[in-house]
């Protein structure tokens, strides 16, 4: 019974450790973090702790109607990894009397970023392995002050990291980003050479830290038809193309610009292993098609799937793909499967950095 036991907790103490960020209170992010939490698929491959206000867990337990108990620890070596034990390092800063679920409120936004904050810090100093953000909510964090236009751009501050890229995974198909939160007429202006190699380059390097040695990727055009030899536009022939050649002076197998028409559907039937969106939307809309599943006739989502990596930070990110979902929030009918997914390739990631 001893060895058992033993060899129980040795196993345990090698799954990555992760911490999960509680989200915007008012939203669903408790909801989901518990019900991921509770979940065999993530109880037997990590040691997950939330990052946030234990009230607001012990609330989502309870509408929930889930089996389980929030354990509140002020750090991370307190938490125990018992079945049923979800542990909250608690930084007690949500009213739960003045808390209103899916209304924008500035202390909700604050709450937030401290949650992500917290958890950056604790991923700078190795005290866990893995940080995976729960949804929040932009009005509310610029509210609380917090002049940010999502948790890329956050965490890209904290940590002192000048080239970062969006990767959005579902389903075995990948996409990253060029530009992101800005307007499309700003975005255009951003499609320049260096920061096009500076993402092909991001792109290739997290293939491989996922296990593929050679990847292959394709960079989309900006403009339709990749700019026809540009008659509708000159941004592939300036800088879109002389970026992919820089690229391929770098031993990276990347092609391209590929019109953004086609370039999606090549990805996902496995073409490539990655693709290069030159802006939110263009990358946003093949992934949420693949992932996303809303029901006709009641118009709710049956399906949330897909996960948000931040590439080139010096530690783990990842994320829902999915917001705040105000409308569900306090309800317990949030879908949980993106946060099921985003702490799987967290534990993957941090399972091949570790090893």
């Amino acid at each position: 019974m001893n060895i058992e036991t033993k060899s129980t907790t040795a196993t345990e103490k090698r799954m990555p450790l992760i911490g999960i960020t509680m989200g915007d209170p008012a939203g669903i992010g408790a909801e989901i973090a518990v019900k991921a939490m509770l979940c065999p698929e993530v109880e037997g491959i990590c040691r997950p702790v939330i990052i946030g206000d234990a009230n607001a867990v012990a609330d989502a337990i309870r509408f929930t109607g889930l089996k389980g108990r929030e354990k509140s620890i002020s750090k991370i070596s307190e938490a125990a990894f018992e079945p049923g034990t979800v542990n909250v390092l608690d930084l007690k800063n949500v009213d739960m009397g003045g808390l209103i679920y899916g209304k924008v409120q500035p202390s909700a936004g604050r709450a937030a970023f401290e949650y992500i904050k917290r958890g950056i810090e604790l991923a700078l100093e190795g005290s866990i392995d893995a940080v995976v953000t729960g949804p929040i909510h932009k009005e509310a964090l610029n509210q609380a002050g917090y002049d940010y236009s999502g948790h890329t751009e956050i965490f890209a501050d904290l940590t002192d990291t000048s080239d970062y890229a969006m990767m959005l995974v579902d389903q075995g198909m990948r996409v990253v980003h060029v530009t992101t939160h800005v307007s499309l007429r700003e975005a255009c202006d951003l499609v320049k050479r260096n920061r096009v190699l500076t993402v092909i380059r991001l792109a290739h390097d997290a293939m491989q830290a996922l296990g593929i040695e050679t990847p292959r990727i394709g960079v989309a055009g900006l403009n339709p038809h990749s700019g026809e030899h540009g008659l509708f536009g000159d941004e592939e022939i300036r800088q879109i193309i002389p970026a992919i050649k820089d690229a391929q002076a770098l031993g990276i197998i990347a092609e391209g610009p590929v019109p953004p028409d086609t370039l999606f559907a090549k990805t996902r039937s496995g073409q490539y292993d990655v693709a290069i969106a030159m802006y939110h939307d263009q990358g946003h809309i093949p992934l949420k098609t693949v992932g996303f599943t809303c029901d006709p006739e009641t118009g709710k989502w049956s399906s949330v799937s897909g996960v948000n990596v931040t590439l080139g930070l010096p530690i783990i990110r990842t994320s829902v793909d999915h917001g705040v979902a105000f409308g569900k929030a306090g309800k317990g009918i949030a879908n949980p499967e993106s946060m099921v997914q985003a702490i799987q390739m967290a534990v993957e990631l941090a399972k091949k950095r570790i090893h």
